[in-house]
């Protein structure tokens, strides 16, 4: 085992990882370049790339797989708290998958979800199950969509940016949002990580709300979204939730187009998001403000 890991470390491809090694600062600009290949597939790996190229990978909260043919990198796996495939060329795919495999059955299971486009997520997901064991739930099936125009309807007006004195009323919509989605909540004691999340998109300007009076007349979130990740000229909007009594309104259609305008004025010419098949009445919501299936998401989570 020592030997596994000094070769981890070293980046040298270790015994039995078929191929695969631990990337470097060095490699950083290959593997920005094998994500704008297709850069929605891609932005949740881009993301964390973007930000190592600025602070080091040392510094950023994970490891990147690399996987190689003939000294050119035609794969990576973004190795942190989710681990994220990108294996764009389908005649490396098998390869480069049984490779990262390998590496995840050799560190074993360090991430709480495998998400990424569907192609390599599911395949990867199977050579993985036999050694990560249970899992909470797959979702095979996310179609991947995008606007890269202005929306067809009409923007809320009420829909903005949120503020950081505005934390406190956010904070309660974002743990509601994932509780209804995952199934349990995000809060995990005070000052977490979650918090800490949602603080940081508050303040980067990357939370979206509409807040009206409520029935006592105190101020409510009743829609929100956020850009879960920004890079490589794509925004992906993530968690978006509309307040349960407020539902049927057509709230979701307005807020998200309003959502993508603002969007597109300041932070990426493409806004892209991801959402479960069954959900078919985000999925026409999405639809009737201009967003355009291109893929397939997939997401494992633990």
């Amino acid at each position: 085992m020592r030997g596994l890991w000094e070769d981890l470390a070293a980046g040298r491809p270790p015994a039995g990882t078929g191929g695969a090694r631990v990337l470097s600062d060095a490699d950083l600009p290959r593997a920005l370049a094998l994500c704008a290949q297709d850069p929605v597939a891609a932005v949740l790996a881009t993301t964390r790339l973007e930000q190592a190229a600025v602070v080091g990978l040392r510094r950023s909260g994970g490891q990147l797989w690399g996987y190689e043919v003939d000294g050119a990198l035609v794969a990576l796996a973004w190795a942190g708290a989710n681990l994220v495939p990108v294996a764009p060329d389908a005649r490396e795919r098998a390869a480069a998958l049984d490779a990262f495999a390998a590496m995840g059955r050799a560190q074993g299971r360090r991430c709480s979800s495998v998400v990424g486009d569907a192609d390599a997520v599911l395949p990867l997901w199977e050579r993985l199950a036999p050694a990560w064991g249970a899992v909470r739930e797959v979702r095979a099936e996310q179609p991947s969509m995008v606007i890269d125009g202005d929306p067809v309807v009409g923007l809320d007006p009420a829909v903005r940016r949120s503020v950081p004195e505005e934390y406190e009323l956010v904070l309660p919509a974002c743990v509601r949002m994932f509780t209804e989605e995952v199934g349990y909540s995000p809060i995990g004691g005070t000052g977490g990580a979650y918090e800490a999340r949602v603080r940081s998109l508050v303040r980067e300007g990357r939370s979206f709300v509409r807040i009206d009076p409520g029935d006592d007349g105190s101020p409510q979130v009743v829609f929100k979204a956020e850009l879960g990740a920004v890079a490589g000229g794509v925004a992906q909007v993530q968690g978006v939730w509309v307040e349960p009594t407020r539902r049927g309104e057509r709230l979701s259609e307005g807020g998200m187009a309003a959502v993508v305008a603002l969007t597109r004025r300041d932070v990426a010419p493409t806004v892209s998001l991801y959402a479960n098949h069954y959900n078919e009445r985000a999925l026409a919501a999405y639809r009737a403000v201009g967003f355009r299936r291109v893929g397939t998401y997939a997401t494992v989570l633990f």
